[in-house]
């Protein structure tokens, strides 16, 4: 089991920024990427509509963004701290979601939920006009 705890959420003007934050605990050692996914207001009882965001090699580095977090977003990891960052500048109103980080368990693509099986409890990004 791998247990995931996001913070940095909060309300932010549009062009603003924010910083994700996710700690990693318990089995980590089997960790091979970490994920970040979204679900917009509205869908919150609709597993199969979060969104991908961003997600990161726990190994390499390398990273995978969606086309709407490209030039925008930016994906991070401290190895040391079992923890993963999402930058996130030059917000929209349209980024509005709680967003969640994943533990990715299997070996498919890094852009579909279903690739992770461990999910932390997601936190508030609103974005204001």
């Amino acid at each position: 089991q791998v247990q995931l705890v996001e913070s940095g959420g909060g309300l932010v003007q549009a062009g603003g920024s924010l910083r994700l934050s996710c700690a990693a605990s318990g089995r980590t050692r089997n960790m091979n990427a970490m994920g970040w996914f979204r679900q917009s207001p509205g869908k919150e009882r609709e597993f199969v509509a979060r969104e991908f965001v961003a997600a990161i090699n726990w190994g390499g580095g390398s990273t995978y963004y969606a086309d709407s977090a490209k030039g925008r977003f930016t994906i991070s990891k401290d190895n040391a701290k079992n923890t993963v960052y999402l930058q996130m500048n030059s917000l929209k109103p349209e980024d509005t979601a709680v967003y969640y980080c994943a533990s990715r368990c299997y070996r498919g693509t890094y852009y579909s939920q279903g690739e992770y099986c461990y999910w932390g409890q997601g936190t508030q990004v609103t974005v204001s006009s």
